[in-house]
């Protein structure tokens, strides 16, 4: 009997294996090999670094966002979501990759070297033209702002409040709700935030109200003098800040899931307590 068959066999089958072990090869030096995450069907999420969960911010980074200008630590409101969201997704927090981006960067088209990015971004239409956002983990609130040692400055409650003079800038969320909360008979209205800064450190006014992330600009970076007293309950007409994504990036819907998840058990609420109300002594004005 010829061998020439069982020698084609053999040839044909070692042919087979030999492109088996090049296709395996090839997989496991994929630059996009799945992660430790994974999405809502067991599917293994798609990330810049296999087994990596890379979070952008801004550099540096400010309380009560971030503390200690370190990301990694999970703590500050939006440090310890975007923990708890890469929990939600799979990660640990020793899968985290932080790394650091500028604001306008982050929103600017085109490719991106991170899964996602957390510095207080609001949505909008205009933005979701170039990147995705994820379901908002914050709606803003407005808050008061007074010089220390003043008599606004010591108020607890929204009545105490209309017994000052209060500013706002005019045709802003911030002008709504002083509005509704205080009425219009000693509101002293402004054309810009920055001309009722400039009025409550000239002693114009007593107050002033702005929403509660610009509060925090105005204490650190405008009015050394300047004090948050407390926050309004109601976030009606507020921004909402949510994570940034690339243009159509494969985490989005997963990322949405994960902050949902972490809305509808609590979890963001507490957050907010604990980081925007009580560690930086910003209590709900009753």
């Amino acid at each position: 009997m010829s061998l020439a068959p069982a020698l084609r066999r053999v040839a044909l089958v070692s042919t087979i294996a030999a492109a088996a072990l090049s296709l395996a090869a090839c997989s496991g030096s994929s630059a996009s090999a799945p992660s430790a995450g994974a999405d809502a069907t067991g599917a293994a999420l798609q990330t810049v670094t296999a087994g990596k969960l890379t979070i952008a911010t801004g550099d540096p980074d400010y309380e009560p966002w971030f503390i200690d200008n370190d990301p990694s630590n999970g703590k500050g409101f939006e440090g310890a979501v975007a923990h708890a969201v890469a929990a939600e997704l799979g990660f640990s927090d020793k899968q985290i990759v932080w790394t650091r981006t500028g604001f306008d960067a982050a929103i600017a088209p085109g490719p991106k070297d991170w899964d996602l990015n957390i510095q207080q971004f609001s949505i909008s239409d205009d933005r979701k033209k170039a990147v995705d956002f994820s379901s908002s983990y914050y709606t803003t609130t407005q808050a008061v702002v007074a010089a220390k040692g003043s008599p606004a400055a010591s108020a607890t409650s929204v009545a105490d409040l209309k017994k000052a003079k209060v500013g706002v800038a005019t045709g802003t969320t911030s002008y709504t709700v002083a509005k509704a909360q205080l009425g219009t008979g000693d509101l002293s209205v402004f054309n810009s935030v920055d001309d009722v800064v400039q009025a409550l450190k000239g002693g114009q006014i007593d107050a002033m109200i702005t929403d509660l992330p610009g509060a925090f600009y105005v204490t650190a970076s405008q009015f050394e003098n300047g004090t948050v007293v407390g926050q309004f309950a109601d976030d009606k007409g507020g921004d909402q800040f949510a994570f940034v994504l690339p243009k159509n990036s494969p985490l989005t819907p997963a990322v949405t899931k994960a902050v949902d998840a972490l809305q509808k058990d609590g979890t963001i609420a507490e957050l907010q307590k604990k980081w925007l109300s009580e560690a930086v002594n910003v209590p709900v004005l009753k």
